[in-house]
């Protein structure tokens, strides 16, 4: 499938996940909020290595490297769906704490990925970061 409409895809289980979890935080308390979130993700990510594992030929490689970041990023997403869980418990709405949120992880990760990552930066992702950031100036308010 092409890139670009997994990105698409991506994006929209992302939207649809900060919905759902700006729902449940008025009837959850955000750390059990996160908890059955994570928990549902695993097991929705053990059920898919399973079926590649046993019901296709594709070889799963694991190494060191790949298991410390993944462990790390885990942390991070489980920091950012508590804090998350936190900031909608306090009844901020989903079309100001979605945007700040997604909004404020693409200028971290493009940030990360340019300076620690050496990734190349051109014009046109210095605007959309900008715009990005008057942007979470403007929900902010």
């Amino acid at each position: 499938m092409n890139w670009l409409l997994l990105a698409l895809l991506a994006a929209f289980c992302f939207g649809a996940y900060n919905v759902f979890m700006k729902i449940a935080s008025g009837y959850i308390h955000e750390i059990t909020g996160a908890v059955i979130l994570q928990f549902v993700a695993a097991i929705a990510g053990l059920a898919i290595l399973l079926y590649i594992k046993y019901g296709t030929n594709e070889v799963i490689t694991i190494s060191q490297k790949g298991i410390m970041y993944s462990v790390l990023a885990g942390l991070c997403v489980g920091g950012a769906e508590i804090v998350s869980f936190i900031v909608f418990g306090k009844g901020v709405p989903a079309s100001t704490g979605i945007p700040i949120i997604i909004g404020g992880a693409i200028v971290v990760g493009t940030v990360i990925g340019m300076l620690f990552l050496k990734e190349k930066i051109t014009t046109f992702h210095v605007l959309g970061t900008v715009l990005i950031i008057l942007g979470i100036l403007l929900v902010s308010r």
